[in-house]
């Protein structure tokens, strides 16, 4: 086929996806069905012109369109990379983390559960064999949410809703592509009915070795890019080869899912991108990446369209009640899912509760579209499949898709009308009202100000504000109408505001460089927890976020346990130092929130809310400066060098903006100004390099600063700090259980804890200890320690504890006095340890 012809075509398709977009809005219909609708009809007209007897005349353009390349292998090889590594980049994989489980379950059990259901329904229905059915099943189960999804942010649904379904789509499409090669397998052997087990026993070995080629890539891709720190066009090419290349390699050499691959390569990059590339080249490359997966979305709907008068060409009566039958089947096995599953995971408080109206916008929105054509493409053109097998399965995938596009697509708008999703509560319809009358109110002091610094005509401007004045006065009836609003919503409506504005505010300080990106992903991720909290939760879901952004994690504590266990410190050093700059970060952003409580919040919720608020953020505040000193106690300095890093960092951000300023005043020439900026590009590379974090030296350090270890020094004080082991606590961690016999004593490095014994309730900070009356009396007490806040300890076990004491008069000292407190003998306690005498040196672990 002439190149002229070919390059025509594809140009007009481009004009044709150009104009798709403003038409959906215009119609109200998602673009994916109105680039469906485009392509069919493209392709039924340039049939209708090839056999028609009317012209000839468009009989070249007609062939052209007819005999454009279209295989499968177009669909897998090419577009269906793009979209699935740029689905990946484009997540906040923290916050999907969160929701790992019910992403999960729905994702994997919905592809199995809709794959089993139309498959044994079309077995029961039909002369097809099991496997063939099956095949069909995976087929039609994976699902094009976003439809629904664009919709659902249009209309202010829940983030964590939007999000579940985006997660669950992309690996919905990654596990029914795999079972349908797995099905693909078999029918093309001829194992008319496989055994459901060994199927099923084989799909874990595709989802293995996909996701660890994947991993594997994208670790090489981006230890290379981080390589070409200065070279941001190469860092995007090699982005661009690099889900290609792993799609390939898993398929073609390991023989397992090219699309899993693609998709773990995508998380590994977008977990490892922010921290290794400069911020700006990372936000480059996933624009370029979005506009890629723009352009592969819509050719994938619009060529797999041009296909549909193909695949129906064969189409006979009996087939139509058969895709009643995959209709019917897809529709029940979504129901059990959204309806059975779903409301069981949030009863297990796996998943964030769905509310009915939701549950049924999403049934409605399951549209299918490309990769369903793609995958039916697939089998219709391998010759090892039975011709009738090849010829249902690509009309029963046609039929279920056009099903899906112009029933449920066309109406998915008026079904999530009549459920009320389109419209605002009437909490929220009280607050558009107010915010209204307070932006008005602003606007016309701003305006007044504007009309006296450009003298313009007092007529106009009196005839203007008098306009004006009307508006604002209906604006502030109508807010004092909505008086109704209880505090509790005015307080859950301010949070949301609040960490609204923590997460602008967040994002601004990225764009200056003033937060680096490594720190940007968690920060905003905590900001969304916020948002989600106080909407769900109120005050209660929104303190329990803040308190989430400070305590210590489980993969933290996992990392201390290898660091204490197996002596690697690596993970651990590098997770302290992530701690030091996010409670830095949260910190700067944390100062900036008060002047927006009382220049915004104030005023549309009134003084008391704003005094709350100033309250909640005060209580921010001071847990992020406690878990800051608890960390400058154990790594004295480090916390400096991190603040001297951000103070270079913001002078450079200063100087690079005054260099803009003189160019864009003409004091500099584009050659001076290029050279000043190569400069700062080179500086802000070193300066971006954290500084490393020893966790042994500054352990040694730690211990030096207790007084009850005063008295140790040189060879004695080394032991002592190896012999120690730190231990991480959160808020409410029990330490000791009452009744229990403590095997070890606690040294309080940072933080506090509550000693509840005898009726009465003791708090002990930095530099005391507990455990060890019990340790020396060796009986059980009804005792309970707990920690109340965020704290570090230093743990040592009962016999290194007890030759210690035997050496240490300031640690006897110390066990006499809290003896004495407690009403016991210090003499008779310091007795029993006689078996040690006091010259005996702590022993290594």
């Amino acid at each position: 086929m002439d190149i002229v012809v070919i390059t025509t075509v594809i140009a007009s398709l481009f004009l044709v996806i150009g104009g798709a977009e403003p038409l959906a809005a215009r119609l109200r219909l998602p673009y994916s069905v109105i680039l469906a609708v485009f392509g069919i009809l493209i392709a039924a007209g340039a049939i209708f012109f090839l056999r028609t007897d009317l012209t000839d005349a468009l009989n070249p353009v007609a062939e052209a369109i007819i005999g454009l390349p279209i295989r499968s292998n177009v669909f897998l090889y090419v577009f269906l990379p793009t979209l699935l590594f740029q689905a990946t980049l484009g997540m906040n994989l923290r916050r999907m983390l969160d929701d790992w489980v019910p992403i999960l379950m729905l994702a994997v059990v919905a592809v199995v559960v809709a794959t089993l259901g139309v498959g044994y329904a079309l077995s029961w229905t039909s002369a097809l064999p099991l496997a063939a059915c099956l095949l069909i099943g995976a087929i039609v189960s994976t699902t094009d949410p976003s439809a629904v999804v664009s919709i659902f942010r249009s209309i202010s649904a829940p983030r964590r809703l939007a999000r579940i379904i985006e997660g669950e789509s992309l690996l919905n499409d990654a596990a029914a592509i795999a079972l349908f090669g797995l099905f693909m397998g078999f029918v093309m052997l001829g194992v008319p009915d496989p055994s459901l087990g060994d199927a099923l026993a084989r799909f874990p070995l595709l989802i293995a070795g996909g996701a660890l080629t994947g991993w594997l890539a994208a670790q090489l891709a981006v230890w290379v890019m981080a390589a070409f720190a200065r070279y941001e066009r190469a860092q995007i090419s090699i982005s661009v080869a690099l889900p290609y290349l792993s799609y390939i390699v898993a398929e073609q050499s390991v023989g397992a899912s090219g699309v899993i691959a693609v998709v773990a390569a995508g998380l590994t990059l977008n977990l490892a991108g922010p921290g290794r590339l400069p911020p700006q080249a990372w936000s480059n490359l996933r624009d370029i990446w979005e506009m890629l997966a723009h352009w592969a979305g819509a050719l994938i709907f619009i060529l797999a369209a041009l296909l549909i008068p193909r695949l129906l060409e064969e189409v006979r009566i009996e087939d139509f009640v058969l895709i009643g039958v995959v209709i019917i089947a897809a529709i029940l096995a979504r129901v059990v899912i959204l309806f059975g599953l779903l409301p069981l995971l949030t009863l297990l408080r796996l998943s964030p509760a769905v509310e009915r109206p939701y549950r049924v916008a999403i049934l409605w929105g399951g549209l299918r579209g490309a990769v369903t054509l793609a995958l039916a493409l697939a089998v219709t053109e391998s010759f090892r499949v039975p011709v009738e097998v090849k010829r249902l399965v690509g009309i029963l995938a046609t039929g279920f898709t056009l099903f899906t596009l112009l029933a449920q697509g066309t109406t998915l708008r008026s079904v999530i009308a009549k459920l009320g999703l389109d419209r605002l509560s009437p909490l929220d319809e009280a607050l558009s009202r107010q915010v209204v009358a307070v932006a008005l109110q602003t606007v016309r002091e701003d305006v007044a100000r504007t009309t006296e610094n450009y003298d313009l005509n007092r007529d106009i401007v009196r005839t203007e504000a008098k306009r004006f004045g009307e508006r604002l006065d209906n604006a502030v009836k109508s807010a004092e109408d909505s008086v109704d609003i209880l505090d509790r919503d005015r307080i859950t409506l301010g949070l949301i505001a609040l960490a609204g504005f923590e997460r602008d505010t967040i994002l601004a300080r990225v764009r200056e460089r003033t937060i680096s990106a490594r720190m940007a992903e968690q920060v905003l991720s905590d900001a969304d927890r916020l948002i989600e909290g106080a909407r769900t939760g109120g005050r209660s879901g929104y303190q329990r976020a803040a308190r989430r952004a400070v305590v210590y994690g489980k993969a933290f504590r996992a990392a201390v346990v290898l660091h204490n266990r197996l002596h690697l410190s690596a993970p651990l050093a590098r997770m302290t130092a992530d701690r030091f700059e996010h409670l830095l970060s949260q910190r700067l952003i944390l100062r900036d929130l008060g002047t927006f409580i009382d220049g915004r919040i104030r005023r549309i919720h009134g003084r008391r809310v704003a005094d709350l608020l100033h309250e909640l953020l005060a209580r921010r505040i001071e847990g992020v400066e406690t878990a800051l000193e608890g960390l400058r106690l154990q790594y004295p300095g480090y916390a400096e060098e991190l603040e001297r890093r951000f103070i270079r960092r913001t002078a450079l951000r200063l100087e690079e903006r005054e260099y803009a300023t003189m160019r864009e005043d003409g004091l500099i020439g584009p050659e001076v100004f290029t050279t000043l900026s190569q400069k700062i590009a080179t500086q802000r590379g070193i300066s971006e390099d954290r500084p490393r974090l020893d966790i042994g030296m500054q352990r040694a350090e730690l211990v030096r600063q207790f007084p009850l270890f005063a008295d140790f020094e040189g060879a004695a004080l080394k032991r002592l700090t190896r012999a120690l082991q730190t231990r991480y606590v959160n808020a409410g961690d029990i330490l000791i259980r009452k009744d229990g016999v403590p095997k070890s004593v606690f040294f309080i490095a940072s933080g506090a804890v509550e000693v509840e014994t005898a009726g009465q309730t003791l708090r002990l900070g930095r530099g005391e200890m507990f455990g060890q009356l019990a340790v020396l009396i060796s009986k059980a007490r009804r005792t309970e320690v707990r920690a109340i806040a965020p704290s570090t300890l230093l743990v040592l076990d009962e016999e290194r504890f007890k030759r210690l004491l035997g050496r240490s008069k300031a640690l006897q000292k110390a066990v006499r006095e809290s003896a004495v407190k407690r009403g016991f003998s210090a003499d008779m306690l310091l007795s029993k340890d006689t078996s040690h005498p006091a010259t005996e040196p702590v022993q290594s672990p």
